[in-house]
């Protein structure tokens, strides 16, 4: 269930994507009952025993999910690998990503492709 500081966030969060970045919590959401939400890094985040993923929502120009391993890198680092036949991701680092998508419309045809992403990122960690 969703945290109710999130709740009230999105409510007040003004970002031409409102509506997509909420469906797209909610699909993260379901992938998992262990999963949580909080604010962190004020936008939406998502974790089990650590942080996994956010979102950033500035400069709100599309949307974007940071998908990494908490807020410190750990030790040893180790190099992670997702499927990306829509080629989605930026990889700052080997175990933290960037994904990113850039109109409502490919939020909508490719939301079943994030999640299977978010998927395969839990199951690495």
């Amino acid at each position: 269930m969703p945290s109710v500081d999130v709740e009230t966030f999105m409510k007040q969060l003004d970002h031409p994507f409102k509506a997509e970045i909420n469906r797209l919590r909610v699909a993260i959401m379901g992938i998992d009952p262990k999963i949580s939400e909080e604010i962190k890094w004020n936008a939406p985040s998502f974790k089990i025993k650590e942080h996994f993923a956010t979102f950033k929502l500035h400069p709100p120009k599309s949307i974007q999910i940071v998908l990494h391993t908490g807020a410190k890198p750990k030790a040893p680092q180790k190099p992670f690998t997702l499927d990306d036949p829509h080629q989605l991701l930026k990889w700052p680092a080997i175990d933290r990503c960037m994904l990113t998508l850039q109109s409502p419309d490919q939020a909508a045809k490719l939301e079943k492709v994030v999640i299977k992403m978010v998927k395969e990122w839990i199951q690495q960690l």
